[in-house]
């Protein structure tokens, strides 16, 4: 299936390169089969297995080019070196790289904020450092390469307003947004940058993260959030806030100003889920 989007961005392209980590299954595969159909040439990355394998035939058979236009690297992003290896390997490939989606993420829950320090560390290394790894490893040589160019870095609606249940998950994704937030700024006042950051903030999406096999009614499927992704950056957004088939934009926006407000008004933390704010929070989100 041949995909005939005609996005805004040259870093889309046909016969540009992508870079996806997270490529085996959800978002990143998702996105892995668009790019190909889109004519673009795409590098795959992920744990080694099966699952990168398969994901890396099924994208040949989008691509233009086929098998000579993919390439499957294994890599862990929580370690430095690979994302090094995957990008030496993407250059000597393809000659360059004009897309960046650092997307690889777990959702283990450590549990406890003061427990379980090898859990934290563990989401910590992929869920931010693997983003910060993928940044170190390629900017620079995109920045070399004076062609435009995109990096689109996989937060999370709950790294904005950090519900209870799994705070190193919200920690891991509140940082991906203000390091993507740091790193636009720092791009858009680079002398002679064409490259522009994004934050890709996803609704509810039925992914190996979801934990069922049957998706939802109320998910989008990893399709869905990567037409949106694609749509949005045609728009130039920053923020690309994902909505799915339960939670609109308007809700998400009540949500998060409820959120900010927290410290505007000095309420207690995560106000929205304390007892005492219970009943004003229902009138806030009626409107």
């Amino acid at each position: 299936m041949t995909d005939h989007t005609s996005p805004a961005h040259p870093a889309l392209a046909p016969g540009q390169v992508a870079v996806i980590t997270g490529a085996a299954s959800g978002i990143g595969r998702a996105a892995a089969l668009r790019f190909a159909g889109m004519g673009l040439k795409v590098v795959l990355a992920d744990l080694p297995g099966p699952a990168l394998q398969e994901a890396a035939e099924a994208v040949s058979g989008r691509a233009r080019g086929g098998v000579a236009d993919i390439r499957a690297v294994p890599t862990d992003v929580s370690r430095f070196e690979t994302l090094e290896r995957l990008r030496q390997e993407a250059y000597d490939a393809f000659g360059a790289v004009h897309v960046l989606m650092n997307n690889a993420g777990i959702q283990p829950n450590p549990g406890s904020t003061f427990k379980n320090l090898d859990g934290w560390r563990t989401l910590l290394d992929v869920n931010l450092w693997g983003v910060i790894h993928g940044v170190h490893a390629f900017v620079p040589a995109m920045l070399a390469q004076g062609t435009p160019g995109l990096i689109v870095n996989t937060g999370s609606k709950q790294g904005i307003t950090t519900p209870p249940g799994n705070a190193a998950y919200n920690v891991s994704k509140a940082g991906v947004k203000a390091y993507t937030e740091a790193l636009a700024h720092e791009l858009r006042n680079t002398p002679g940058s064409r490259l522009a950051a994004h934050l890709l903030i996803p609704g509810f999406t039925h992914t190996g993260l979801t934990g069922t096999s049957e998706k939802p009614d109320a998910a989008w499927t990893a399709d869905q959030v990567v037409g949106f992704m694609l749509e949005r950056l045609s728009e130039g957004d920053f923020y690309i806030l994902c909505p799915d088939n339960d939670v609109s934009r308007a809700t998400d926006e009540r949500r998060m100003q409820w959120a900010v407000d927290d410290i505007i008004r000095n309420r207690p933390a995560l106000s929205r889920w304390h007892p005492d704010f219970k009943d004003a929070f229902e009138r806030f989100m009626a409107g």
